[in-house]
C-alpha cells in the first residue's frame, strides 16, 4: 500500500537532485514548437547546465537549477513560462499524454493530434483533475501499435479513421468514436480521481484500484500487434534524429531550430516531419 503521494517533478514542484533542482516540462504528444525549443535552450544556458533532457514519456527536463527550500525563484518560473511549455500552473503535473509520434504525418489509422489537444484542454479546465497523480498516463496509439507495450492508465488504440477502443488500466474498454475520445478519456480520469480519494495512500494508477472502474471488454479483432520503436534515421514521413542518452546538448538543440516543427519521441529521439524539412 502506498504511504505517500507521488513525487513526479514539475516547474512548481522541482526534484532535489545531487546537482541541483530538476524540473520537468510536459509536451502533449511530444510536440515541440521550435520557438519554444530556442527559448528553452536560452533558459537552460542562463539558469541550468545548458542541456535539455528527454524522458521516456517524450517530455523535457532541465537540471542543475538553483532555488531556495526546494523551490525555484519567481523570475526562473517566469522564464520557463516564457517558453510556452507551461500553459497551466495548476495542472502542470497531469498533462501526461503520449501519442504515436508520426500520427497525422504518415501512416496510422487516424490523426490523433486533435484528440490530444482537446484532451489537454479538457484536463486543464477541470479543477478536480489538478489532483491526478503525476504518474497517471494517457496513451493514444493511432493504430500502428507503437505504444501498445506502454503501461497506460487511460488511452485508446485507433481501429480505423473514426473509431477506437479504449484502454482502461491493464484492460480494454468499449469501442468509441474518435471524435468523442477526448471527452471519454476525461471521464475516465474523473472516475479514477473520485474512486482513489485524496489521502497519502491513494492509488497512483487505475490498475491499483480495488474494484475495476468499468467492466472488462475483450480486445477488438482490429487491435494491431505491438510494433518496434521507431528506428533512427530516415523513416516514413521524415527523419527520426537520435539524441544520445537523451541529452539534447546546446549544439544538437541549435541544429534542430531551423525546422518549423518537431516531435519528441519516447525513444530518446526527435521526429522531424518531412513536410517541414522541405521548407528549410
Amino acid at each position: 500500500m502506498r504511504t505517500r503521494t507521488d513525487r513526479c517533478p514539475g516547474v512548481l514542484r522541482p526534484w532535489v537532485a545531487d546537482d541541483g533542482l530538476l524540473v520537468r516540462l510536459r509536451l502533449v504528444g511530444g510536440r515541440l514548437p521550435t520557438p519554444a525549443l530556442a527559448r528553452l535552450l536560452q533558459v537552460s544556458s542562463e539558469f541550468a547546465d545548458g542541456s535539455i533532457y528527454l524522458t521516456s514519456r517524450a517530455n523535457l527536463q532541465l537540471r542543475g537549477l538553483h532555488g531556495k527550500d526546494g523551490r525555484l525563484a519567481p523570475n526562473l518560473v517566469a522564464a520557463l513560462e516564457s517558453t510556452g511549455l507551461l500553459p497551466s500552473r495548476s495542472h502542470e503535473l497531469v498533462r501526461n499524454i503520449l501519442v504515436s509520434p508520426q500520427s497525422g504525418y504518415v501512416g496510422g489509422r487516424a490523426d490523433l493530434r486533435p484528440v490530444a489537444a482537446r484532451l489537454d484542454a479538457l484536463l486543464c479546465n477541470d479543477p478536480r483533475l489538478a489532483r491526478l497523480p503525476g504518474r497517471f498516463l494517457f496513451t493514444l496509439d493511432d493504430g500502428r501499435g507503437d505504444l501498445l507495450d506502454r503501461s497506460a492508465d487511460a488511452g485508446l488504440v485507433a481501429l480505423g479513421g473514426t473509431c477506437a477502443q479504449l484502454r482502461i488500466g491493464d484492460h480494454w474498454g468499449p469501442v468509441i468514436e474518435v471524435d468523442d475520445a477526448a471527452r471519454r478519456l476525461t471521464q475516465l480520469a474523473v472516475a479514477f480521481q473520485d474512486a482513489r480519494g485524496d489521502g497519502p495512500d491513494a492509488p497512483w494508477h487505475i490498475r491499483e484500484l480495488e474494484r475495476p472502474l468499468y467492466p472488462r471488454v475483450a480486445p477488438d479483432t482490429r487491435i494491431p500487434a505491438p510494433s518496434d520503436p521507431l528506428p533512427f534515421g530516415s523513416v516514413p514521413g521524415g527523419t527520426h534524429a537520435r539524441v544520445p542518452d537523451g541529452v539534447l546538448t546546446p549544439d544538437l538543440g541549435r541544429s534542430l531550430i531551423e525546422h518549423a516543427e518537431l516531435v519528441v519521441t519516447p525513444w530518446q529521439g526527435v521526429f522531424i516531419p518531412q513536410s517541414q524539412e522541405a521548407n528549410r
